[in-house]
């Protein structure tokens, strides 16, 4: 009786040791396949994340540094992310991002202050100095989104001079019987930049699996120009109702021409304006300078004996 129940007990706990190993095995197998994961590019989350993120005093803090964070963010782009972003798009900065914008601000920000500093620790007047420190500095933070701008505007206005000969380009190419999307392509590698790399984006974009309603429209958020509105609304006017572009196209290259000679003449009016400012502090005293310096030395000399 004895022996039958030793034999008993060994078999439950034997029983019992080879399920603990099943459960264990299963365990470790489970945890071997899931470590798997990390290789092929599926990271397993920590479970203790959230507790190792840090104090109470961290967790306080977190809220208004983010919020600091923000507000320095948001003056030293001195405008929305989308706008400075359509800003960097439209001077051609495509790899250019706000936050590297924001840097070069600070950074500018920054090399102004030390040459305030210096001028006003180098020995200069406080007088002159603190006028001088003042007016590098907002140089420094006036600079960057000015430069930005010029750049863009002039970038914006090539594209503009450049669009009449695209049009006309099309409309030879088109009425000769290639489609629009050809066209466009061969008109990609033909014109040069600004243009050229807009057209070449645009063929991309296409090429990606956009429709040429979408490319065009991203085109135009690209370049908002009044020409380049034109043309995008013309050729979408087209595909919609079904109209030949090439007709739409001939009458908007005449529009256009109409608007390159008009920008041109209202150029040619702005010149007499512009030129009275060198007329007058740059070109006129040089003038009499030369003409009446002479005369003015002889009288001088002539009352001086």
């Amino acid at each position: 009786m004895t022996g039958m129940l030793l034999i008993g007990i060994l078999l439950v706990a034997a029983a019992t040791g080879l399920a603990v190993r099943a459960a264990t095995m299963r365990r470790a197998q489970t945890a071997k396949a899931i470590s798997r994961f990390g290789a092929y590019g599926y990271p397993v989350e920590e479970p203790q994340l959230e507790q190792r993120r840090g104090g109470p005093l961290s967790r306080a803090l977190e809220h208004p540094a983010g919020s600091l964070g923000r507000g320095l963010r948001h003056a030293l782009l001195g405008a929305s992310e989308d706008d400075v972003r359509a800003l960097l798009r439209g001077a051609g900065l495509y790899r250019a991002t706000p936050t590297g914008y924001a840097l070069i601000r600070l950074l500018a920000l920054g090399a102004g202050t030390l040459v305030a500093a210096w001028l006003w620790l180098g020995g200069l007047a406080p007088l002159l100095a603190l006028p001088l420190g003042l007016l590098l500095l907002a140089g420094a933070w006036l600079l960057p989104p000015a430069e930005l701008k010029r750049r863009r505007a002039v970038r914006l206005a090539r594209i503009d001079r450049g669009l009449a000969d695209l049009v006309d380009f099309l409309v030879v190419t088109i009425e000769a019987g290639i489609g629009f999307g050809s066209a466009l392509n061969a008109a990609a590698r033909r014109f040069r930049a600004p243009l050229g790399d807009e057209l070449r984006l645009t063929v991309q974009e296409q090429s990606m699996g956009l429709s040429t309603e979408e490319a065009l429209r991203n085109f135009l958020g690209r370049c908002e120009t009044p020409m380049v509105r034109s043309f995008v609304r013309s050729i979408l006017q087209a595909e919609t109702l079904g109209v030949s572009i090439g007709q739409i196209l001939r009458s908007l290259a005449v529009e256009m021409r109409k608007r390159r000679r008009q920008a041109a003449e209202e150029q040619a009016h702005k010149a007499p304006v512009k030129i009275v400012f060198p007329l007058a502090f740059l070109i006129l005293p040089a003038m009499f300078l030369i003409l009446l310096g002479p005369a003015v030395y002889s009288l001088m000399q002539g009352f001086g004996g």
